[in-house]
């Protein structure tokens, strides 16, 4: 007889598991959403920031529509920073040899990474959690861990929509996640789509 106490002796380990959200918010951590062969995923994307010259480092297993997101991101970010939309505190600041600031951006370099590097990520979607987490670093301001974001970039900062948001929203649930950013095209197109559970 097969009940949930055994029902492990009957099956194999699971394929595919939705990793839940951390509880704490932290400095350069975004959830972001990904759509995947399986259904949607949970995407953490991760920065670091090291004194430098402003070298973008992208790492995890990234196709080249990912990797042309990232340096799109990047831009936004720095284009917001210079516009002041993005403030950056003075003690993020680095000075130069005639004790001026310098840009943030150009005194430090900024690797990405995409964990679970195992499965390969392409598409364009997640652009805006890129920049989000690009600008946490560099502003040193936590990104609260149970918001998940999707949606592609443009190079003059619109979020543009996305496919399979049903199985991304899915994926945010089991998550764990509470609220999900949408581009605004999607929120008006497919939400009356979403099942209410």
């Amino acid at each position: 007889m097969i009940d949930k106490d055994n029902i492990e002796d009957f099956l194999d380990n699971p394929v595919f598991e939705i990793e839940e959200a951390d509880k704490q918010p932290q400095i350069g951590v975004t959830n972001g959403l990904a759509w995947t062969s399986v259904g949607g995923d949970l995407l953490k994307i991760e920065a670091i920031k090291i004194k430098g010259k402003g070298i973008l480092t992208l790492t995890g297993k990234m196709g080249d529509v990912m990797k042309e997101s990232a340096r799109i991101s990047n831009s936004v970010v720095k284009v917001l920073i210079d516009e002041k939309n993005i403030k950056i505190p003075n003690e993020n600041l680095v000075k130069n040899s005639k004790d001026e600031y310098m840009n943030v951006y150009d005194s430090y370099d900024i690797h990405l990474h995409i964990p679970d590097g195992a499965t390969p990520k392409d598409g364009p979607s997640a652009g805006i959690t890129m920049a989000v987490t690009i600008a946490s670093i560099l502003s040193n301001i936590e990104v609260r861990a149970d918001i998940a974001m999707t949606g592609e970039l443009s190079l003059t900062g619109k979020v543009l929509p996305i496919g399979g948001l049903k199985e991304k929203m899915i994926a945010a649930y089991k998550a764990g996640i509470t609220t999900v950013l949408v581009p605004e095209k999607n929120y008006q197109r497919d939400l009356k789509d979403m099942p209410s559970d």
